[in-house]
C-alpha cells in the first residue's frame, strides 16, 4: 500500500489550479511594476496613438494643455526610469572573471620601472577552483574570491581581499601561510578604486604615462532639459526611448551602449589623453553633441588673430598629441624637486543622472561667449565669473561644451576686456588638475607668457596668477622656461617702489610674479633661470617688505630653491637669514611654515646655523613647538630644530629653552614627516649628557625603542641614532636593555638599506660597550655574530666603517671573539686593509687591535697581509687614525714574521716621532711597538753572533 497522503493529489491540483488563475490575471509582474512601456515590444505601443485619437475628438485648447503636460510626465517618467537602471546596474556585484580581468591589465603596467603603476600585483594562491574563486571553500561562503599581494612604489605591500560586495583591505599574512581574513578598511567597488585612495603615486604615475584609468559606464544617456524641449522633440525622444528599450539598451540620440553584466562593468579602458580631458567620462552627451555643432558654425567674434575656434581646436589637438608623443623624453632633462604633480588629483566624475542648475547655466552662456559679438562675449563672460567656479561641475561644464578652446583663443585677441575675462575664469577653474593639462595641451601657456609683455599691469598679474596654477607639472614648467617666461617673471618683481615705499599696485604685481616663480621653481632647470635673470637679489629685497601676501610666495619661492648649495649661498650672503628668521613671529602660520622651511634646508651649511643662533632665531623655533595642530608648520619648525641641533652651540641654546622636553611630548600621535625631524633633533641633541638624562626624566626611551619597529627608512635611521646617543648612559642602557632594545637593532642590521644597516651597527656600539654582561648579551642573539661579520663584505663605506666599530667592542669579549674568528672575520678585516677612507683606517685598525687577543689571530692577520697597509696609516694627518694603528701594529708585533714586515716598511722611524706625543695611549702603544721589534733584532743577532 501507498503511504502517501490521500489529501496530496487534491493540493497539488489546487497549486496548479492557482497557478493559472494568477498567470492569467498578472501575465507580466514586471511591466505592473515598471509600467506598460518597459513591457512593449515593435509595433505593440500604442499609448501616444490613443492620446492623438483623443485629442482630434476634442480638439479644443484645453484638450491640447492636457496633452501638453502628459508628454511633460512621460518624460519625466522616462528619466526616472533611465536613473532608477543606472543605479541598479552599479550594484551589480564583482565576480571571478571581472577581478581576473582588472588584474591582468594591472600586470601589464607593473613593474620595477619608476614610471609602472605598481611594483607587483600577485595572487596568494595559484589553484583556481572550477567556478574561477580563488579562495577556499569555507570562505567562497562569505563571498570572496581572492586574495591579493600588492607592492605599491610608495606604500607597505598591500593584503587585499577581493569578494563579490567589493575590495577591502585584509589583516596580511599570518605566520605560514594562514591569511588574517577579517577586515581592515571601507570596501570599494573595484581594485582601481581601493589604489587610488592609498596610493598617490598610483595616480601620478597613470597621468605621466598619459594614460588613464576610467569605469566603462554603465548606460550612456542623453538628457533633455524639460524646461527647454519641445513637444515634438519630447514625443520623438520617447518613441526612441521605448523603441530601443525593446532591444535591451538605453539610448539617447540614436547613441546607445549595453546595460552592461558585471564583466563589462568592470572593464577598464586606456585611452589617450589628447588634451588632458577623459573621453570616457559619461556625461551629458545631447547638449555636448549640440554645441559642437554650433561650434563648426560659429566663430569668435572679436578681432582675432586665429581661426574660428572649431578650427583652432584641431589644430592645437593634434599639435599637443605631438608633444605627448615625445613628453617622456623632454622629461628626463627636467629634474623636478618635487612629484609632477604637487597635489592629489581630482577625482574624476561618473556619469550623473542630476547635473546641476549651474551646469545647465554655464552651457546656455556657452553659446553667446561663441557666437556673440565683443560686447555680448564680455557680458556672457561676467555672467560666468557669477558662478561659483571653484566647484567641479562648473568646472567641468566649461571644459564640456567647448568654452575651454574658447576662452583660450581670446587670450590672443586685441581685446583687452575679452583677455582680462577670460583670464579671470581661467585662473579660477585652473585649479582643477584636468583643466591644468588641457590648458596646457591647448597651447594657452605660450599665450599666456606673451600677455606678461603687455603694457596693461592687470593683465600681467592675471597672466601670472594662471601660469601659477597651471605650472604645478613638468610639461608645464619647461613650456614656461621655454618661451622666456622665467625672465619676464622675474620682471615683475623689479617695480622701481622696491626699497622706498611700498605701493599697493606694485606689491599686486611682485606678489602675482612671485607666485608664478614658486611653481615654476620646483624644477632644478628653472631655479638656475630664476638665478640667471637676476632674481635672487629681487627675492632678497621684498622678503623685507611688510606685507604677508607678498612675503608668503617670496618665501615658499626661496625656501623651493635652497635645494641648491648655489642659492643656499646667495641666502646668507644677501642677509636674508635675519629677515626669515624675523618672520618666524609673524602671526601668518603659513608664512611661519614657509620661513621654517627655508630654515631647515639652508642650515645644513654650519654659517647659516651660526647665523641663525646670531640673529636669536632658536628661541622663536622651540616656541612654535607648542602649536601642535597645524602638522604642516610642526614638520617644518622640527626640521629647522634638527639641523640647527648639529652644532652644539645651538644644543646648549635649546637647553636653555627645555626643547627636548617638548620634542620629547611630540614622540606620539604624529605623522611620519613630523617624527623623522623630532627623532633626528632629539638623536643631535643626545650629544650632550644633560639632554641624555632629560630624555629618560621625560620618558622618552620607551616611544623611541617602540619606533624602531617601524618600516619608514629615513625614521629608521634617526631612531637608530637617537637610541645610540641615550645608550651612552649605563641608566638609559638598562632601560632599552629592558625593552628588548638591544635586539631590535641587531634585527635591523638584515635591513636591505645601507643607511639603516650603518646607523644600526653605530648604535649597537655604545649598547654593547655599556650593558651589563654585554657579551653574554651578545651570544644570546641567535646568529647575531654571524650576521655583523657577514655584512663586512658590504660594498658600502658607511657600513663597513659601522661595522668594524661594532666588531671592535664585542671583540673585547672573549668568547664573542672565538665565535667571530670561526666566521672568518680576520680575511674579511684584511681585505679592507687597502683603503684611503681615514674614518674607515681608523675603527679598522681598532678591530684589528681587539681582534689579535685570540689564538693564532695575529700570525693570521700577517699571512692576509694586512700588516703591510697597516704600516701606511701611520703616514695620515688624523691623529685618530695614529692612535689606533699604534695599536693594532703593538699587538701585530707580539708576533715575529709581523716584525719584520713592519721593519720593512719603515714603521720604526714613524713610530719614534710617536713616542713623544701627548696622547698617553699613542705614546705607550708606540714604545710596544718599537720594544717589541728591538727585541726581535737583538734575539736576531745573539743568534747570529752567539
Amino acid at each position: 500500500m501507498s503511504s502517501e497522503s490521500p489529501w496530496s493529489g487534491k493540493r497539488s491540483w489546487i497549486l496548479q489550479h492557482l497557478g493559472r488563475v494568477m498567470r492569467s490575471t498578472n501575465r507580466d509582474p514586471i511591466v505592473k511594476i515598471l509600467g506598460p512601456e518597459y513591457g512593449t515590444i515593435e509595433g505593440e505601443d500604442t499609448s501616444i496613438l490613443h492620446l492623438f485619437d483623443k485629442v482630434k475628438k476634442e480638439s479644443d485648447l484645453e484638450a491640447e494643455l492636457k496633452m501638453k503636460i502628459i508628454l511633460l510626465l512621460h518624460q519625466l517618467d522616462l528619466q526616472l526610469l533611465n536613473s532608477s537602471l543606472k543605479q541598479i546596474s552599479q550594484d551589480v556585484r564583482l565576480n571571478p572573471a571581472a577581478v581576473n580581468n582588472e588584474v591582468n591589465l594591472l600586470r601589464n603596467f607593473s613593474g620595477q620601472g619608476e614610471d609602472t603603476v605598481l611594483e607587483s600585483l600577485e595572487y596568494t594562491s595559484d589553484y583556481i577552483f572550477s567556478n574561477g574563486c580563488r579562495a577556499p571553500p569555507w570562505r567562497q561562503v562569505h563571498g570572496e574570491i581572492c586574495y591579493l599581494v600588492i607592492k605599491p612604489h610608495d606604500t607597505d605591500p598591500l593584503y587585499i581581499t577581493c569578494s563579490t560586495a567589493g575590495v577591502f583591505l585584509n589583516g596580511g599574512q599570518l605566520k605560514g601561510k594562514d591569511i588574517d581574513y577579517e577586515r581592515k578598511s571601507d570596501l570599494y567597488k573595484d581594485i582601481i578604486t581601493f589604489l587610488r585612495e592609498r596610493s598617490p603615486r598610483f595616480v601620478e604615475n597613470m597621468a605621466k604615462q598619459g594614460y588613464h584609468f576610467s569605469k566603462e559606464p554603465a548606460h550612456k544617456k542623453n538628457y533633455q532639459h524639460v524646461e527647454d524641449a519641445e513637444i515634438s522633440d519630447q514625443s520623438q525622444s520617447f518613441y526612441d526611448f521605448t523603441e530601443n528599450r525593446r532591444r535591451g539598451k538605453v539610448c539617447g540620440r540614436g547613441k546607445s551602449s549595453s546595460a552592461g553584466s558585471p564583466d563589462e562593468r568592470s572593464k577598464l579602458c586606456m585611452k589617450w589623453e589628447s588634451s588632458g580631458l577623459s573621453a570616457s567620462q559619461s556625461r551629458d552627451k545631447a547638449p555636448k553633441k549640440n554645441f559642437e555643432e554650433e561650434g563648426k558654425h560659429s566663430t569668435v567674434p572679436v578681432t582675432t588673430k586665429k581661426k574660428a575656434s572649431g578650427q583652432s581646436k584641431m589644430v592645437k589637438i593634434k599639435k599637443a598629441s605631438k608633444c605627448k608623443a615625445s613628453s617622456s623624453l623632454e622629461d628626463l632633462g627636467e629634474s623636478s624637486s618635487d612629484t609632477d604633480e604637487d597635489e592629489q588629483p581630482v577625482r574624476r566624475q561618473e556619469g550623473n543622472t542630476d547635473l546641476s542648475a549651474e551646469y545647465w547655466g554655464i552651457q546656455k552662456l556657452a553659446k553667446y561667449v561663441k557666437g556673440g559679438d565683443p560686447t555680448a562675449t564680455v557680458i556672457a563672460l561676467c555672467s560666468m565669473r557669477d558662478f561659483n567656479l571653484s566647484q567641479e561641475t562648473c568646472q567641468l561644464a566649461i571644459r564640456d561644451t567647448g568654452c575651454l578652446e574658447v576662452l583660450i583663443n581670446l587670450l590672443d585677441t586685441e581685446e583687452i576686456k575679452c583677455q582680462a575675462g577670460s583670464l579671470k575664469i581661467l585662473k579660477e577653474i585652473s585649479q582643477n588638475i584636468l583643466i591644468r593639462h588641457a590648458i596646457a595641451d591647448l597651447g594657452g601657456l605660450e599665450i599666456m607668457v606673451k600677455i606678461l609683455d603687455s603694457v596693461d599691469t592687470n593683465l600681467k598679474c592675471l597672466a601670472a596668477e594662471t601660469i601659477a596654477n597651471v605650472a604645478r607639472f613638468k610639461r608645464a614648467r619647461k613650456t614656461v622656461r621655454q618661451h622666456g617666461g622665467i625672465k619676464k617673471l622675474v620682471e615683475l618683481l623689479d617695480c622701481v617702489s622696491v626699497g622706498t615705499s611700498y605701493q599697493g599696485k606694485d606689491i599686486e604685481t611682485a606678489r602675482c610674479g612671485a607666485l608664478a616663480l614658486w611653481s615654476c621653481s620646483k624644477s632644478t632647470k628653472n631655479k638656475k633661470a630664476i638665478r640667471t635673470a637676476g632674481g635672487i637679489p629681487l627675492l632678497a629685497r621684498w622678503l623685507k617688505c611688510p606685507h604677508a601676501n607678498i612675503l608668503i610666495p617670496v618665501v615658499g619661492t626661496l625656501q623651493e630653491c635652497a635645494s641648491e648649495p648655489s642659492y643656499r649661498l646667495a641666502i646668507r650672503t644677501e642677509g636674508m637669514i635675519e629677515n626669515l628668521v624675523k618672520n618666524l613671529s609673524s602671526e601668518h602660520e603659513e608664512l611661519q611654515m614657509h620661513c621654517a622651511s627655508a630654515i631647515f634646508k639652508c642650515a645644513e651649511d654650519e654659517e647659516t646655523r651660526d647665523l641663525v643662533r646670531e640673529h636669536e632665531g632658536l628661541q622663536p623655533l622651540s616656541d612654535l613647538l607648542d602649536n601642535s595642530e597645524n602638522k604642516q608648520l610642526l614638520a617644518a619648525v622640527t626640521g629647522a630644530i634638527w639641523k640647527c641641533a648639529i652644532s652644539r652651540e645651538n644644543v646648549l641654546k635649546f637647553q636653555e629653552y627645555k626643547t627636548v622636553e617638548t620634542l620629547v611630548t611630540l614622540l606620539t600621535d604624529q605623522p611620519e614627516e613630523v617624527l623623522i625631524n623630532v627623532i633626528g633633533a632629539l638623536g643631535e641633541c643626545c650629544q650632550e649628557q644633560e639632554n641624555r638624562g632629560a630624555i629618560r626624566r621625560c620618558g622618552g626611551i620607551a616611544p623611541l625603542v617602540k619606533l624602531l619597529t617601524a618600516t619608514n627608512q629615513a625614521l629608521l635611521v634617526n631612531v637608530n641614532k637617537a637610541v645610540g646617543g641615550c645608550a651612552m648612559e649605563p641608566e638609559n642602557m638598562l632601560i632599552i636593555d629592558s625593552l628588548d632594545g638591544v635586539r631590535l637593532l641587531w634585527s635591523l642590521l638584515k635591513n636591505p638599506n645601507p643607511d639603516v644597516q650603518a646607523s644600526a651597527a653605530w648604535a649597537l656600539c655604545p649598547c654593547v660597550e655599556n650593558a651589563k654582561n654585554s657579551g653574554e648579551m651578545v651570544r644570546s642573539f641567535v646568529g647575531g655574530l654571524e650576521l655583523i661579520v657577514n655584512l663586512l663584505k658590504s660594498k658600502d663605506k658607511e657600513v663597513l666603517t659601522s661595522v668594524c666599530a661594532a666588531i671592535a667592542n664585542i671583540a673585547k669579549d672573549e668568547e664573542n671573539l672565538a665565535v667571530m674568528t670561526d666566521h672568518g672575520v680576520v680575511p674579511l678585516l684584511s681585505r679592507l686593509a687597502n683603503t684611503n677612507n681615514n674614518k674607515l683606517r681608523r675603527h679598522l685598525a681598532e678591530a684589528i687591535a681587539n681582534c689579535c687577543m685570540w689564538g693564532n689571530n695575529r700570525v693570521a692577520f700577517g699571512e692576509s697581509k694586512a700588516v703591510a697597509p697597516l704600516a701606511r696609516y701611520l703616514k695620515s694627518k688624523d691623529p685618530l687614525v695614529h692612535r689606533a694603528t699604534a695599536l693594532a701594529l703593538y699587538q701585530l708585533s707580539e708576533d715575529p714574521n709581523n716584525c719584520v714586515i713592519m721593519h720593512e716598511n719603515g714603521v720604526v722611524k714613524l713610530l719614534l716621532a710617536m713616542v713623544g706625543s701627548t696622547d698617553d695611549t699613542l705614546q705607550e702603544a708606540a714604545a710596544g711597538c718599537i720594544a717589541n721589534i728591538r727585541r726581535l733584532a737583538l734575539a736576531t743577532e745573539k743568534a747570529k753572533y752567539g
